[in-house]
């Protein structure tokens, strides 16, 4: 495995295996940046968002993160599926941080939000795959951080949902001071980046404007 890698995957001496997945990353984002990260799946990306989040320390190095980080990875992290919706609401914010006064203060918007009506108070379990999504969309973007990780740009429920979902993302990332994305997107990468940073192997292979970027791993 360690040659067919080219070691990036190995074994210790106690025989546990060791997946390398991020080398030598030198990165200093700047407040008011809006980083994309592009490469291929097993590139890293989601690795190094992890790293931002503080999810995963670095084995060698440091990350050193200055300011309060908020994650839309795994947006229905946390969910019961036989907890209400409501019931939800408030652990999925607790996860999330958000204080149980500010959660009242904002439930019946949330809610109103979220489209779910009646079933606010019925157990998750009953819920369709649209409204799982929406309530676990509505809750994730309670957060108002100054570093915004995403991975991938976030598409819920209907063409009339997804409307106020893009108002509201779009509001969360304008309010945040630094935002990093992983996307496969080019469009999305090119219009809403200002810097662009090309993984590949676990290491950065070119980092810089996103045109010129996307241009050299896009075609």
């Amino acid at each position: 495995m360690g040659l067919a890698s080219g070691g990036r995957i190995g074994l210790t001496e106690k025989g546990v295996t060791v997946v390398q997945s991020l080398t030598d990353i030198n990165l200093k984002i700047n407040s008011k940046e809006r980083v994309g990260l592009i490469g291929c799946n097993g590139a890293g990306k989601s690795t190094l968002l992890r790293v931002l989040a503080k999810v995963y320390e670095p084995t060698e190095g440091a990350a050193q993160i200055v300011g309060n980080v908020g994650s839309l990875i795994g947006i229905s992290l946390g969910i019961d599926s036989e907890a209400t919706g409501v019931e939800n609401i408030f652990m999925r914010a607790a996860l999330l941080g958000i204080p149980k006064k500010v959660v009242e203060e904002k439930l019946d918007d949330l809610i109103a939000f979220a489209e779910l009506d009646d079933f606010i108070n019925m157990p998750v379990r009953t819920y369709s795959s649209g409204m799982h999504m929406r309530l676990a969309f509505a809750v994730s973007t309670m957060i108002s951080p100054e570093i915004l990780l995403m991975d991938e740009w976030l598409s819920v429920g209907d063409k009339k949902f997804n409307e106020k979902a893009e108002k509201r993302l779009t509001s969360l990332i304008e309010n945040s001071n630094i935002l990093v994305i992983a996307s496969h997107s080019r469009a999305l990468i090119e219009n809403c980046c200002t810097r662009v940073v090309w993984l590949e192997n676990g290491r950065i292979k070119m980092d810089g404007d996103p045109k010129e970027v996307c241009r050299m791993y896009f075609g």
